[in-house]
C-alpha cells in the first residue's frame, strides 16, 4: 500500500522523480500509515478477501465467509503494521491529513533479528511435517541467518548472533520432533506472539530509563528548551544513542555539529520544495552551505542518520541556489 502511495500521488512538485529522496522521505509511511489509511485499507481488504472467499465457495450454498474474522484478522494485521512502525526511531505520522506530526516510540530497532526469527520458529513447530514446508523454512531460516551472522555481523552484537543461532537449532528440533504440529499451530502462534509482546514490553522499560537521562542530559548542556532522543541501534537491542539538540548545536555522546539553520542561505534551501521535503521529516535537522567556485549549494541532512556525516548521510538532499 505504501509503495501504491509513490506510484499514485505525483511527487514532482516536491522536485522529484518517484523514488527521489525528497519524494520517498514525503511519501513514505504518509497517508497508508495513518489513521484514517488503516480505516480505509480494513474496510477495503475486508472487502477484497470476503468477496474472492464468496466466488470461491460460490458452489456451496452453505458455505458463507466469515466476514467477522476476516474483519478482525486483518484489522489486527493493519493495526500492528502502525505500531511496529511507530515502536522504532523511524516515526509514524497518524494523523495525517490533518497533521504531519512524526511521533517515535524509540523502543526496537526498525530492524531487529528476533523479529523475524521467532515468528519462523513458530511457523516452524505449527507446519507439517512434509518436504514442501520444510524446504520453504529451510531456505528463510538460511537467509536470516546469513544475514545476522555474516552479513551483519559488524553490527550486530554477539548475545543477539547467538540468540538467533539457538532460535534456528530450536526451529530445526522442534520441527523434526513435532513439538507442535498441525493441531498445535495455533499454541505455537500465541507462543511466539507473547515472547514478541514481552520482548517489545521489556525494550520499552528499558527505553523509558535511558530517555529519562537522555532528557536530563539535554537540559544540563542546552537548557530546558532542549530537544532530545534516545535513538534504537540496529542490530543491538537494549542499547540506545542519546541526542541532544538546541536551535543551534546537535551533540551526542563524543560528538557535535552546527545546526546552520539561521544561514540566509539555509533558510532560502528550506523554502524549495526539496528543503521543505527534508524539513517535514527530519527529527534533528542540520546543514551546511558550500559557497566555493561559482555554485552556492546547501546540504540538508537528518543528524539522525550518521551525524557527523555531512554530506554522505542518507536522509540528506542537496539545494543548488545557483
Amino acid at each position: 500500500m505504501d509503495n501504491l502511495a509513490h506510484t499514485l500521488v505525483s511527487p514532482g512538485a516536491w522536485g522529484g522523480a518517484p523514488g527521489s529522496a525528497p519524494a520517498y522521505l514525503v511519501y513514505h509511511r504518509g497517508i497508508t500509515h495513518s489513521f484514517v489509511g488503516a480505516v480505509i485499507e480494513i474496510v477495503v481488504l475486508t472487502g477484497l478477501v470476503g468477496l474472492i472467499l464468496t466466488w470461491r465457495t460460490r458452489a456451496d450454498a452453505d458455505a458463507r465467509p466469515p466476514w467477522r474474522w476476516i474483519a478482525v484478522c486483518i484489522a489486527a494485521a493493519v493495526a500492528s503494521h502502525l505500531y511496529l512502525d511507530w515502536q522504532g526511531s523511524y516515526g509514524l505520522r497518524p494523523f495525517l491529513p490533518w497533521s504531519g506530526r512524526w511521533y517515535y516510540g524509540d523502543w526496537v530497532a526498525i530492524v531487529d533479528p528476533f523479529f523475524w526469527a521467532v515468528p519462523l520458529v513458530a511457523l516452524a513447530w505449527g507446519s507439517r511435517r512434509h518436504w514442501a514446508p520444510a524446504l520453504l523454512v529451510l531456505l528463510v531460516m538460511s537467509g536470516v541467518t546469513t544475514l545476522v551472522l555474516w552479513t551483519g555481523r559488524s553490527i550486530v552484537a554477539a548475545w543477539v548472533r547467538l540468540g538467533v543461532t539457538a532460535l534456528m537449532a530450536a526451529c530445526v528440533v522442534g520441527w523434526t520432533k513435532h513439538w507442535f504440529g498441525v493441531a498445535g499451530r495455533r499454541r505455537a502462534a500465541v507462543y511466539g506472539l507473547l515472547l514478541l509482546a514481552a520482548y517489545a514490553a521489556l525494550q520499552g522499560a528499558a527505553s523509558a530509563v535511558v530517555k529519562a537521562r537522555a532528557r536530563d542530559a539535554a537540559v544540563r548542556r542546552f537548557g530546558p528548551g532542549a530537544t532530545w532522543a534516545a535513538l534504537t541501534q540496529v542490530g543491538r537491542p537494549f542499547h540506545w544513542e542519546p541526542v541532544w539538540a538546541s536551535p543551534d548545536s546537535i551533540a551526542g555522546p563524543g560528538w557535535a555539529v552546527p545546526r546552520h539553520l539561521d544561514t540566509p542561505a539555509v533558510r532560502q534551501a528550506l523554502a524549495t520544495p526539496r528543503g521543505r521535503a527534508l524539513a517535514q521529516f527530519a527529527r534533528f535537522l542540520a546543514a551546511d552551505v558550500d559557497s566555493s567556485g561559482n555554485e552556492l549549494r546547501v546540504f540538508l541532512r537528518d543528524a539522525r542518520f550518521n551525524p557527523t556525516a555531512r554530506r554522505e548521510s542518507w536522509a540528506a538532499v542537496e539545494v543548488r541556489l545557483r
